[in-house]
C-alpha cells in the first residue's frame, strides 16, 4: 500500500476526483441543509435570548434571584422529553440546556448588578454581547 493508499485508508476519505459526482451532489445539497439548520438556530436563540432580557431586567426590577432552580428542573425534565420524542440523546439535551442555564444566570446576574450599580441599560443585547438566551424562564 502507497502512503496516499494508507492516509486514504486511515482517514476514509479519497480524493476529489475519485469520489462520484452523485455522491458530491448529495453531500452539498446535506451540507446546504445543515448550513440553513444552523442559520434557523442562531435565529431562534436570538429571538429567545430578546424575550429572556427582558425576564432580567424584569427580575432586576422586583429583586428576584437570577436562578430559579424550580423553573430550570422544569425545562430540563421538558427538553429530556422532547428530545426522547424527537429521537434525540436527552443527555446531550440536558447537557446543551445546563451549559445556556449557566450562562443565563450569570447574566442576570450582571443585569442585576448594573440595576443596582446604576448602570441599568449599560448591558448589550444579542447581538452584542455573545450571552446565551435564559434557559430557565
Amino acid at each position: 500500500m502507497t502512503t496516499s493508499n494508507t492516509n486514504e485508508a486511515n482517514t476514509g476519505t479519497a480524493p476529489a476526483g475519485a469520489v462520484d459526482a452523485d455522491v458530491r451532489a448529495e453531500l452539498t445539497r446535506l451540507r446546504d441543509s445543515i448550513d440553513n439548520i444552523d442559520a434557523a438556530v442562531v435565529h431562534m436563540l436570538a429571538e429567545r435570548f430578546k424575550c429572556t432580557q427582558r425576564v432580567g431586567h424584569l427580575k432586576a426590577a422586583h429583586q428576584l434571584p437570577a436562578a430559579d432552580p424550580g423553573r430550570e428542573a422544569q425545562q430540563i425534565n421538558r427538553l429530556r422529553g422532547l428530545a426522547e420524542s424527537a429521537k434525540l440523546d436527552p443527555a446531550f439535551a440536558e447537557k446543551l440546556l445546563n451549559f445556556i442555564i449557566a450562562e443565563v444566570i450569570r447574566h442576570h446576574e450582571r443585569i442585576a448588578d448594573d440595576a443596582l450599580n446604576g448602570t441599568a441599560g449599560m448591558t448589550g443585547t444579542a447581538g452584542t454581547t455573545g450571552t446565551a438566551p435564559d434557559a430557565g424562564e
